[in-house]
């Protein structure tokens, strides 16, 4: 599919502890900046997307209603950590039937007023909630995945950890990062248990407030910044989970990703800079094979080569990804398409990965028994 969607403009709030804002406030910083960024005025925008998963009924009002935007249509999304990516599949949907010329899409999360802990999983549903009093909570469901990754000796424990470090040092170059502090793999392996082998340092923070915003157009403009285009945008819901079903395979991920390069007319040998969905550091492997970056049992071999390291072929998370930049589950999937957006462009400042023309976001969401995720985003950007 020819695709006529851009990224006119993005925005970001720094992601962390914003004990003094309220949710709209955060929402109405990061709208403010894409809307800067891509030299349009409130008047132009025919439409507002809001994702958010913990900030209540139609929270996207709320934040439009101290803003001039009144009277558009408003669409709040929900789709678990995915909730961002697919508000802005939805939006392109929109955009590509040309319902509208120019949209926002903006996600915003206060994960700081849940008062820590694991993440809720889905409430009303009685399988969820057996399995969640069983302890299998989502730390627990990707440390049996890692146990299952190191049984089959297709890496080490330090390579689990060579990810936080990776990440967290990719997290000192950037400003909007929550973990700005470099860690060494003793470290990461020292740091409190959590679920066998996963430790601390290697689970994304689960204390983080965060907004980002993108700036969705029809036309590519004629602003300050080149044009990114979404070549292609995928969303896909969990099969059923089998008795002979690989927990190491990300099927969902590699499905979304499968369809997204035959959308965009590329191949994973294209792709110059990806933001993935990093929550745990066994997630990041498993992905660097779903998305096509490395061959079946080949993600160690593609970490230690240092390729998606900044510099290296194919950074991977240059923003410090979920482990240092923080998952503030409804901006997620936005931020880290506004941080491929400032690749492209050629604005990442001191974590540029080079001179990448295609870029790969991936994000998957939602702990629901009897499926493998409840849904997983990919997207991928170009110049």
């Amino acid at each position: 599919m020819s695709s006529n969607t851009f990224i006119r403009g993005v925005g970001m709030t720094p992601f962390g502890r914003h004990s003094d804002m309220r949710a709209p406030e955060l929402a109405q910083c990061a709208i403010l900046s894409a809307l800067a960024d891509a030299e349009m005025e409130f008047g132009d925008i025919q439409a507002v997307y809001c994702a958010n998963v913990f900030g209540g009924m139609i929270l996207g009002q709320v934040v439009l209603r101290d803003l001039e935007l009144k009277g558009i249509p408003v669409y709040n999304v929900e789709n678990a950590c995915a909730s961002g990516a697919t508000a802005v599949h939805l939006a392109r949907h929109a955009l590509e039937a040309q319902k509208y010329d120019n949209v926002i899409v903006f996600g915003v999360e206060m994960l700081t007023q849940l008062g820590g802990g694991t993440i809720p999983l889905q409430r009303n549903d009685d399988m969820t909630e057996l399995y969640a009093k069983a302890g299998m909570v989502l730390p627990a469901v990707y440390a049996m995945r890692a146990t299952r990754f190191l049984h089959e000796g297709r890496g080490t424990r330090e390579d689990l950890a060579q990810i936080a470090v990776k990440n967290r040092f990719h997290g000192t170059l950037n400003e909007y990062a929550q973990q700005r502090t470099a860690v060494k793999v003793e470290e990461v392996l020292s740091s409190r248990p959590i679920a066998e082998p996963l430790t601390l340092l290697q689970c994304c923070p689960s204390q983080v407030d965060g907004a980002a915003a993108l700036v969705l157009s029809r036309n590519a403009g004629t602003g300050s910044h080149k044009p990114v285009k979404i070549l292609a945008s995928v969303v896909q819901s969990g099969l059923l989970e089998g008795p002979q079903e690989d927990i190491l395979d990300a099927e969902i991920t590699a499905r979304a990703a499968r369809k997204a390069y035959e959308e965009a007319g590329v191949s994973p040998s294209d792709v110059g800079v990806v933001e993935l969905h990093d929550a745990f550091t066994i997630a990041e492997l498993l992905y660097y094979e779903a998305l096509g970056l490395a061959g079946k049992g080949e993600a160690t071999s593609l970490l230690r080569s240092g390729a998606t390291r900044i510099g290296g072929r194919v950074p991977v998370n240059p923003s410090g990804g979920l482990l240092a930049k923080g998952h503030p589950l409804g901006a997620t999937g936005v931020a880290q398409m506004v941080e491929v957006a400032w690749h492209l462009q050629g604005r990442a400042g001191d974590r540029q990965a080079g001179a990448p023309r295609i870029g790969v976001t991936q994000c998957t969401g939602g702990g629901i028994a009897g499926v493998d995720h409840a849904a997983s985003s990919v997207h991928v950007l170009g110049v």
